[in-house]
């Protein structure tokens, strides 16, 4: 996961490095960052980090394991796009090393 995010983003932004040792501890977190300060993929990027750790040690269970909730719609969308684009890059980089995984899906539900 690591070598994905130095690649795609580089260095972490200091919302990201602050806020991923308490996100990695489980504990509740508020992350403040402005617009593109990167507070989404703060979260995002644990949340994956665990789903392919714990696909690889066999442990991912089926159904949902991370709920996101928007404010907005176009919000949603964005994204949506971006984790599947992250998701997708992550598992080329996993076939690529070899290593066997279950799938990780991104969905969106409209209420």
């Amino acid at each position: 996961m690591w070598k994905w995010f130095q690649n795609r983003f580089g260095t972490p932004t200091p919302a990201q490095a602050e806020g991923w040792p308490a996100l990695l501890r489980r504990e509740h977190t508020l992350i403040a960052a402005p617009t593109g300060g990167g507070k989404t993929l703060s979260t995002f990027f644990v949340a994956i980090n665990q789903l392919v750790t714990d696909s690889l040690e066999h442990h991912l269970e089926e159904g949902t394991q991370v709920v996101y909730l928007s404010p907005l719609r176009a919000l949603s969308n964005d994204i949506k796009k971006n984790l599947e684009e992250s998701v997708a890059e992550i598992s080329e980089l996993l076939h690529a090393e070899g290593k066997s995984f279950h799938a990780i899906k991104v969905g969106l539900v409209d209420w």
